[in-house]
C-alpha cells in the first residue's frame, strides 16, 4: 500500500474499563517529533468499548486527530476484530508509520496487520529516529543477545509498523485544556466471525508487579548472593514506596520470580530513581533501565560497568550499605 499521508499513527491501547494503557500515550512522546519530521500529524487510533476516557487522555497527551472506532465486540481485545478495524482505518487513511507498544496484545497485533498489509514491521523496539537519507523511520533494537544494537529502515512499503518496549519513552505530561479533532469509525464486526473466546482470567501473582508503573526500583543482581539478599531490598522498597526489580542472573538463579526482571529479556523500565544493588551492568541490563532519571549504582567493584551510566555511585558491600540506607530512610520517617 502507498502512503496517502505523512501522518504517523499510534495505537492507544485500552484495558477492560476503556481507559488508556500507558504504553500508548508514552507513544504519543516520540511520536511528536516523528511527525514534525515527517511533515504529517500525530494520530492516536483508539479500538474498545466505552472508550470516551482513552480519547481524552490521547487529545491531552498531545495527539492532533483521535480516530475512534466504539464498539462491544471491542469490549475485549481479539485478534481478528482488532486486526479488521486497524486495517479498514489503514486503507482509508493510509499513514506512513504505526506505532504499536510491545504489549502481549501489540506483539499480537502488529505482525497479523502488517501482514494483511504486506508491509514490514519491525518488533521490540528501544529507540526510535528518522533517517536523513531516505526519510524513513530508523527502527533500533536490540540484536544478538543485545550485543550489538540493530537500526533497521523499511524503505519500499507503507505503512512502516513497529512494536515498541513499554517504558522506553516517557509519558508526555497531560494538558486537560487542549483539544484536537475526533472522528468516530462506525467500524463493526460480526462477533460471531470472533474465533476466539475469553473462558477465564486468571491472574498471576507475577501481574502485580508494576515495574513498569514504578516511580522507583529497587533492584538486585548476582551480588545479593541469594534468595535471602532480596529480603533488605524489598524492606527499602516498601520504604520509599517503589517496586523490586531483578537483573537476568539473579532470576535465572531462581532466586526471585521473573515478573521482577529488568533487562533486554524482561521489562523496560523508566523510574524516577533506578537503585541497582550488586548489579554489574552487562549491556542486556543497561537496555532495560538506561531511560531512568536518576540510577544510583551499589557494587563493592570500582571497575563495574553500572558506574559509567550511575549519577550516583556507591563502592561497598551491599549487604552493609542497603541496610544503613534502610535506618536512614526510617530516621526521616519518624
Amino acid at each position: 500500500m502507498e502512503a496517502k499521508t505523512k501522518d504517523l499513527w499510534v495505537f492507544v491501547e485500552t484495558n477492560d474499563e476503556g481507559k488508556a494503557r500507558n504504553v500508548g500515550l508514552e507513544l504519543l512522546n516520540p511520536g511528536r517529533e516523528l511527525a514534525k519530521q515527517q511533515g504529517g500529524k500525530l494520530v492516536a487510533v483508539v479500538i474498545g468499548n466505552n472508550t470516551a476516557q482513552a480519547v481524552q487522555a490521547a487529545v491531552a497527551a498531545g495527539a492532533d486527530q483521535v480516530l475512534s472506532v466504539e464498539g462491544e465486540e471491542y469490549a475485549v481485545y481479539s485478534t481478528d476484530a482488532y486486526t479488521y478495524a486497524l486495517c479498514t482505518l489503514a486503507e482509508k487513511y493510509a499513514p506512513t508509520t504505526i506505532l504499536l507498544g510491545a504489549t502481549p496484545n501489540g506483539r499480537d497485533l502488529g505482525p497479523r496487520f502488517s501482514a494483511r498489509m504486506q508491509s514490514g514491521l519491525t518488533a521490540d523496539c528501544t529507540a526510535l529516529e528518522i533517517d536523513p537519507d531516505t526519510g524513513c523511520v530508523a527502527w533500533i533494537r536490540p540484536a544478538f543477545g543485545g550485543n550489538l544494537m540493530a537500526r533497521i529502515l523499511c524503505p519500499n512499503n507503507r505503512p512502516q509498523v513497529g512494536t515498541v518496549r513499554p517504558g522506553v519513552f516517557k509519558k508526555p505530561e497531560a494538558d486537560p485544556g487542549r483539544s484536537a479533532e475526533v472522528v468516530a469509525e462506525p467500524i463493526s464486526f460480526a462477533r460471531e466471525k470472533i474465533r476466539t473466546q475469553i473462558v477465564e482470567v486468571i491472574r498471576a501473582a507475577g501481574e502485580q508487579v508494576n515495574l513498569e508503573g514504578a516511580d522507583i526500583i529497587i533492584s538486585g543482581g548476582r551480588g545479593v548472593g541469594g534468595p535471602e539478599g532480596f529480603a533488605p531490598l524489598k524492606e527499602l522498597a516498601e520504604l520509599v514506596g517503589g517496586c523490586v526489580g531483578a537483573s537476568r542472573a539473579a532470576v535465572d538463579a531462581g532466586w526471585i520470580p521473573h515478573a521482577h526482571q529488568v533487562g533486554q529479556t524482561g521489562k523496560t523500565v523508566a523510574p524516577k530513581l533506578y537503585v541497582a544493588c550488586g548489579i554489574s551492568g552487562a549491556i542486556q541490563h543497561l537496555a532495560g533501565m538506561s531511560g531512568s532519571d536518576c540510577v544510583v549504582a551499589i557494587n563493592k567493584d570500582p571497575e563495574a560497568p553500572i558506574f559509567e551510566v550511575a549519577d550516583f555511585g556507591i563502592v561497598g558491600d551491599l549487604k552493609e550499605v542497603v541496610p544503613m540506607m534502610i535506618e536512614e530512610v526510617k530516621k526521616l520517617r519518624a
